[in-house]
């Protein structure tokens, strides 16, 4: 990831400020404030603001007159019960907005998260920046046999090649052909002084979904957590994993208390239905049982075999 020379001297324009404040702050997460942590080829994530921190949380669920009412070991009780308990309005007194670079199609990926509030970079307003997603060939798989949505086996180094060679070459044409619409580089040099070109709503049509993109994005505690339980599973697509656990590192920074149940509880934790408890209780008695009178489908039988590591120990 490349940062500009107007990009990096306005992020440090932005660290050096010193601002006074009543309000509580995170020690930890004001040491990375704007600062850009790639994701990557050439995504990034900032957190560029924040409101409240792991007391704010005590102090709603208290509703409580301020910060320090409780000793901090109490106050890591209360949030763990909140957690574990699934009582979730305190965590939606913490805010955190960043600002987020990423390939488009992860961005319509994203933007299924309908709990945050987004404003993106305008492509009919400006020029979007000649930069696309390229995988690492580690990164490169064939479609997975068992999971529609899914990969399978990584590629061999020759099908890699070949398909990074498709990927460079597409988006490099069509961007080439962006610019010759526009009549205009992304550096805004004009191409043809004698040419009018296309409107830039219309021109960033022709673009590959592998172009990069930038949002700002800002939601609250609770919806984040739940953002990043889905994102951050080993389950989820690679690249959107990325950011997710560069995000899972500024959530530590910021509430560590909150993130550490959140750790525990949502990452860490599993969901057992009722016939799934039913099972789990009769293992514990040493009572033998099967798919066939557990009253699962094969799918619910694997998924609770896999989360407790059962499968070794049944006959």
């Amino acid at each position: 990831m490349k940062l500009s020379k107007d990009q990096i001297k306005e992020i440090q324009d932005q660290q050096s400020q010193i601002n006074k404040t009543k309000r509580v702050t995170a020690p930890k997460l004001e040491e990375i404030l704007y600062e850009a942590i790639p994701i990557l080829d050439h995504g990034f994530i900032r957190v560029v603001d924040y409101m409240g921190d792991d007391t704010s949380i005590v102090q709603s669920a208290r509703v409580s007159y301020g910060k320090g009412t409780k000793k901090v070991s109490t106050d890591e009780g209360l949030i763990k019960y909140l957690m574990r308990h699934w009582h979730s309005t305190p965590f939606e007194m913490c805010e955190i907005k960043y600002h987020i670079k990423l390939p488009i199609f992860i961005a319509r990926q994203w933007i299924r998260h309908r709990t945050a509030n987004v404003n993106e970079y305008s492509a009919r307003y400006s020029i979007l920046d000649k930069e696309f997603y390229l995988p690492h060939p580690k990164h490169l798989a064939a479609q997975s046999q068992s999971n529609r949505q899914g990969r399978g086996d990584i590629l061999d180094e020759e099908k890699a090649k070949k398909v990074l060679d498709l990927l460079k070459g597409d988006a490099e044409q069509t961007y080439n052909n962006y610019e010759t619409m526009l009549n205009e580089r992304y550096d805004g040099t004009v191409i043809d002084e004698n040419s009018v070109g296309l409107a830039r709503e219309l021109a960033r049509m022709n673009l590959t979904l592998n172009t990069y993109t930038q949002w700002y994005w800002k939601t609250d505690l609770l919806n984040l957590m739940n953002f990043l339980r889905l994102r951050a599973d080993q389950h989820a697509q690679y690249e959107i994993r990325a950011y997710a656990d560069a995000m899972l590192g500024t959530v530590k920074k910021w509430v560590p208390i909150t993130y550490e149940a959140f750790m525990d509880y949502r990452v860490g934790g599993t969901e057992v239905s009722s016939k799934g408890k039913i099972i789990i209780q009769k293992l514990m008695k040493g009572e033998k049982v099967s798919i066939d009178n557990s009253g699962l489908s094969k799918r619910e039988w694997n998924e609770l075999m896999e989360a407790f590591d059962l499968k070794d120990r049944l006959i």
